[in-house]
C-alpha cells in the first residue's frame, strides 16, 4: 500500500493528466570523478527506467578511467562541473568557485582549461551545459559562458541571469539530499512535499507544459536517497503526465542546428 506522501504525488499527477498538460522531468547528478559502485548503481537505475541523467563531471579532478566506464553507461550524459571544484570565496561567505570576487580573466582561464580537459577525456559526448559547483556563479561570469562554448547553465531554483544575460537556464528544482543535516538523503515525505507543492504551483500558474529538474549526488547517496530515487522513477516513468527528458535535448550545441535533437518543449 502506498503511503500518503506517494498518494499525494499520484493525485497531483492525475490532475496534470486530466488537464492534458505534461511535466518534463529531467535529472542531474553532480561531482562525478571516477568509476565507483555508486556510479554503477546510478547507471543501473537509469537503464532500468530508461531515464537519461545529466552527469556533471569535475574536469580537473576526473580520472582517466572514467572515460572507459562511461562508454558502457550510455544514459549518463556528461557535462562540465566547474573546473576543480575549489572554493575561492572569502572566509565567511558561501562557497563558490566562480564568485564576483574573481576576475573575468581568471574565471575564463579556469573554465576553458576544464572544458579542454573534459573534451580530451570524453570527446564529443560532453554536452555544452555548465554546472557551477555549489550551484553558484556570479551573474557577470555567467554572461560570458556562451562565448566560452556553453549553450546551457544549470544551477538551482531561484538563480537568475543579470543584465548581461547568458545561456539558457536549466535550473534544477528539488534536491534529494540534506546537506545541513549530515549529508544524508532527505525523507520521502519531505522531498515529495516539495515536489508536489512545486507541481501544484506550476499547474495553477501559466498554461502549458513545464520542465522540472531533480538534483542527485551519487557519491553522497545513502540508502534513503537511493530508495527515494528508485521510488520516484518507478512512480513517474509510467505515468502519462510525465515525460522523461533526455538532457541532450535541453540545449542546441553552438553552431549546430537542432535536427536530430528532441525538442524538450
Amino acid at each position: 500500500m502506498k503511503t500518503s506522501c506517494w498518494q499525494a504525488l499520484d493525485i497531483e499527477l492525475d490532475h496534470w493528466n486530466a488537464s492534458g498538460r505534461k511535466i518534463g522531468l529531467w535529472l542531474r547528478d553532480d561531482d562525478a570523478i571516477a568509476p565507483s559502485p555508486a556510479l554503477n548503481r546510478l547507471s543501473n537505475l537509469a537503464d532500468r527506467f530508461a531515464a537519461p541523467i545529466l552527469l556533471a563531471v569535475i574536469p580537473l579532478l576526473a580520472e582517466p578511467a572514467l572515460a572507459g566506464e562511461l562508454r558502457g553507461m550510455p544514459l549518463l550524459r556528461p557535462c562540465q562541473h566547474g573546473a576543480s571544484h575549489r572554493n575561492h570565496a572569502p572566509a565567511g561567505s558561501k562557497k563558490s568557485e566562480f564568485g564576483a570576487e574573481r576576475t573575468a580573466a581568471d574565471v575564463g582561464t579556469d573554465i576553458a582549461q576544464g572544458r579542454q580537459r573534459l573534451h580530451d577525456l570524453l570527446g564529443d559526448e560532453v554536452l555544452p551545459i555548465f554546472v557551477p559547483p555549489w550551484n553558484r556563479i556570479a551573474q557577470r561570469h555567467a554572461a560570458r559562458l556562451e562565448a566560452l562554448g556553453f549553450a546551457g547553465l544549470s544551477c538551482f531554483r531561484g538563480y537568475r541571469h543579470g543584465p548581461g544575460g547568458g545561456p539558457r537556464l536549466l535550473n534544477t528544482d528539488v534536491d534529494i539530499m540534506d546537506w545541513h543535516g549530515g549529508r544524508i538523503g532527505r525523507s520521502a515525505t519531505e522531498v515529495l512535499g516539495d515536489l508536489v507543492a512545486l507541481l501544484a504551483q506550476g499547474r495553477q500558474g501559466a498554461a502549458g507544459d513545464i520542465e522540472l529538474g531533480l538534483l542527485l549526488h551519487h557519491r553522497d547517496h545513502d540508502e534513503t536517497a537511493w530508495s527515494f530515487l528508485a521510488g520516484i522513477l518507478a512512480a513517474t516513468s509510467a505515468h502519462p503526465a510525465i515525460r522523461l527528458i533526455d538532457p541532450a535535448g535541453l540545449v542546441r550545441p553552438p553552431g549546430r542546428d537542432r535536427q536530430g535533437i528532441s525538442d524538450p518543449r
